[in-house]
């Protein structure tokens, strides 16, 4: 069983890890394996499984920033193209990506001939021979088969992908393996379901109507009103379109309902699903996830005893957040808005800290310097100056495993540590200067010099206001220094021993 409770934020300093080890959590919540367990695998192997996951649906990765937003989250109107008429543009409720990851988690497992069928499923509506019975529809529930027509087109658009119209764009690209299909029964009613079990097929036996597609009917010969479902709004004669107006729990709803087929096991979704949020004190939480922040807890979640749906503002439809998806946070405690993260984000999260592992780097040298020791005293410090919050992560430094030249730590301290502690601190060089321990080495080993700065005649006469009396800059020549290095931890080692 993982460690991992179903809403959890892994926090501390920048590079302790935080990120690297959601690829952990995540896999070991999957699998349903402690933690531990997973770590003691080879990262390598942990990750290539994370990538699976991740491609099939089980894992998404988003980062929150200041503009993230409820439409992108949970689902916003959004502007398209009119294929019809190319200056016309219509507007489609679209979900977010949570919203969608959700809906993805709670999509029944069917098995047809042997196949499994999961994922990401889409619903398409589709006109066999045109509304009502006719020869076709006939054929085609028999047959277990969808076919449409546009033989004059033959098939030579397939190869160079221009095609003639979007009927067959969605047959041949849009349509997969796995997704329902509505056959038309009239503007308000579907006459059958069926799920899409085989790839399109050019059928040169038949007089007409020779594209062809096998499907395993659910149910045939229905008369199913799905006017509400569909957001009010008639079924169209068009051949082939996405119904993207229901809900998962709409179509599940139909499955389950008329699935009495005996070539067709329907299953609940009992696999686990993890949705990560990087950075995620950096959004507006009240703004990214509005009346989502109560169907979160465990306790609201579908299927709990306190069960909630809420109707959402754009599509009307019922949302809940199904129990197999787990939500895994990172959070930066150094960042500057931490004090804006929301009390209610709090409440209903639980936080596992992060610290600097010095045991990572434990074994790390640069010729005769001691990359532990230098992580150790350089915290130890910042931690009486500031707070452990601000303290340097193991992560820094791990590129020097690979790479353990003097060039490379230089470029370490030049392009992270020296501006992460720049940051830190406010540009206040002097503590910057206690830090790295400037101020008990030789000048020549020192990363910032300081000066006294001249101010006489600068502004052609005395004036009234307060003025620096130092000025800083770094010493590039003290990077390409050991000594400059092993002077941050050298003097104390000293005392320690005298």
């Amino acid at each position: 069983m993982s460690q991992c409770n179903i809403n959890t934020i892994l926090y501390g300093p920048p590079g302790t890890g935080k990120t690297y080890n959601t690829v952990n959590y995540a896999v070991s919540i999957i699998e349903n394996k402690e933690f531990k367990a997973i770590c003691a695998e080879a990262y390598q192997d942990v990750f290539e499984r994370y990538l699976a996951y991740k491609k099939q649906g089980q894992i998404r990765f988003v980062t929150f920033h200041q503009s993230y937003g409820y439409e992108e989250f949970i689902e916003g109107i959004k502007p398209v193209l009119n294929d019809e008429a190319e200056e016309s543009i219509q507007y489609k409720i679209e979900s977010g990506v949570f919203k969608e990851f959700c809906e993805q988690a709670q999509q029944l497992k069917l098995t047809a001939h042997n196949q499994v069928m999961e994922g990401n499923k889409k619903v398409w509506k589709i006109s066999l021979g045109g509304s009502g019975k006719n020869w076709l529809k006939e054929e085609c529930f028999k047959d277990n088969q969808i076919r449409i027509g546009w033989d004059e087109e033959g098939t030579d658009f397939i190869e160079d992908g221009d095609y003639p119209s979007d009927t067959l764009y969605y047959f041949y690209e849009g349509m997969s393996v796995g997704d329902i299909v509505f056959s038309l029964g009239d503007q308000k009613h579907i006459d059958a379901i069926g799920i899409i079990t085989g790839e399109p097929e050019w059928l040169e036996d038949e007089e007409d109507f020779k594209r062809s597609r096998e499907v395993e009917w659910i149910a045939t010969d229905i008369y199913e009103n799905i006017y509400e479902l569909n957001g009010k709004t008639n079924l169209v004669q068009q051949t082939i379109y996405e119904l993207w107006r229901l809900s998962i729990n709409d179509v599940n709803n139909l499955i389950l309902k008329y699935s009495q087929n005996d070539q067709i096991d329907v299953e609940e979704n009992t696999n686990n699903y993890v949705f990560i949020i990087d950075e995620i004190n950096r959004g507006n939480i009240s703004k990214i996830f509005g009346e989502l922040i109560t169907l979160i807890e465990p306790t609201k979640r579908i299927g709990a005893q306190e069960e909630m749906h809420v109707k959402l503002p754009y599509s009307k439809k019922d949302f809940g957040v199904p129990q197999n998806v787990y939500l895994l946070g990172t959070m930066n405690t150094a960042d500057r808005s931490i004090a804006l993260m929301d009390t209610a984000l709090r409440r209903r999260f639980d936080f596992i800290e992060m610290l600097p592992n010095l045991n990572a780097v434990a074994d790390i040298k640069v010729g005769n310097i001691h990359i532990q020791r230098l992580m150790e005293v350089m915290n130890a410090r910042i931690e009486a100056l500031y707070d452990r919050e601000h303290t340097i992560g193991h992560a820094y430094f791990m590129s020097l495993k690979e790479d353990n030249s003097l060039e490379n730590l230089a470029t370490i301290f030049k392009n992270a540590i020296i501006p992460l502690l720049q940051e830190y601190f406010y540009e206040d060089y002097s503590k910057i200067q206690l830090v790295l321990g400037d101020h008990l080495k030789p000048q020549q080993y020192r990363f910032i010099l300081d000066e006294k700065l001249s101010i006489k005649g600068l502004f052609g006469r005395d004036i009234d206001i307060d003025l620096p009396e130092t000025k800083y800059h770094l010493q590039a020549s003290a990077f390409q220094e050991p000594s400059s290095y092993i002077g941050i931890y050298g003097r104390v080692e000293n005392e320690e021993v005298n």
